[in-house]
């Protein structure tokens, strides 16, 4: 009994990848990803890493070696540094307005 229900799950059906109702076109860039990912032992460096320049290379491998809590710390670092940042522009600006040196939008 347990047979003829299997048997009745089963389809025959063969899939054409030509249609594209069956198989749309695929995301752009994907194939281009694919492609480079199956044979990922090349003499030439991505694409992307061409750009970097050496101290890119080297702080993408001081934070690829860092464990998970102390990659949090220096993203928390670098959200306080900003903070700071935006804290002393904000003084500045008023600063400025203060002093009539920053220039006031016409009305």
């Amino acid at each position: 009994r347990g047979d003829d229900f299997e048997s009745s799950l089963l389809s025959f059906e063969k899939l054409d990848r030509a249609s594209p109702d069956l198989w749309p076109e695929q995301l752009p860039g994907v194939a281009e990803f694919a492609a480079s990912c199956k044979n990922p032992i090349t003499n030439s460096p991505p694409k992307w890493m061409a750009e970097l320049e050496s101290e890119d290379i080297e702080m993408l491998k001081e934070l690829g070696s860092l464990t998970t809590a102390n990659l949090m710390e220096k993203v928390k670092g670098l959200q306080n540094l900003a903070y700071q940042l935006g804290l002393e522009e904000s003084r500045e600006m008023t600063r400025g307005k203060f002093l009539n040196i920053l220039e006031r939008p016409k009305k």
